[in-house]
């Protein structure tokens, strides 16, 4: 690997890497399609400025396919004329994956994406998780929801105030006593 610390966001995109926040960053009063386009002027040739100004219309209509390409891929093509604000959150956190799969990443960084979402929303998020996951996406996850890494990963790496607890298949974490120890109280 290289260090991207210090590199533009263009820059890691270009690299192959894409994320979502914990927060669900968007732009309430415009589309979900819109938003999802957001994504894509990372990887475009004339950059975000250009592009928001709507200099150049062919590359316009190339970023908004993208987006619709991605929406689909995540079972969120129905919802695409609606504005982002008026979604729940399981959907707005879908929709921030769909955006940064417009970069076309290698790797998908995901920050804490099942925190505050219900039981359904969380069952929809991993089964498209899984789908990207088949479909060979790298998926680094930081999730504190144990129950719902367990499902989805193939490796964990438990920490604990920036410290490396243990690193293992789910069910040689769950096994350990160093994660029952640091998550349930009890003595090493």
């Amino acid at each position: 690997g290289q260090p991207v610390g210090g590199l533009s966001a263009r820059q890691i995109a270009e690299r192959g890497m894409s994320r979502t926040f914990q927060h669900v960053k968007m732009i309430p009063e415009m589309t979900v399609l819109e938003n999802v386009a957001l994504g894509g002027y990372l990887r475009s040739r004339s950059g975000s400025l250009k592009a928001m100004l709507r200099l150049d219309r062919a590359e316009e209509r190339g970023l908004f396919a993208e987006a619709e390409k991605q929406l689909q891929r995540i079972g969120m093509a129905d919802k695409m004329h609606e504005l982002a604000g008026n979604l729940a959150l399981g959907p707005q956190r879908l929709m921030e994956i769909a955006r940064a799969l417009c970069t076309d990443p290698a790797l998908l960084l995901l920050d804490e994406p099942a925190a505050g979402l219900r039981h359904k929303e969380k069952q929809a998020l991993a089964d498209v998780l899984r789908q990207l996951k088949a479909e060979g996406l790298s998926i680094l996850l930081v999730e504190h929801d144990m129950d719902f890494v367990m499902g989805l990963t193939d490796r964990i790496v438990v920490m604990e105030f920036g410290t490396r607890l243990i690193e293992g298949t789910p069910a040689e974490v769950q096994a350990s006593p160093v994660v029952r120890a640091a998550y349930l109280g009890t003595e090493h």
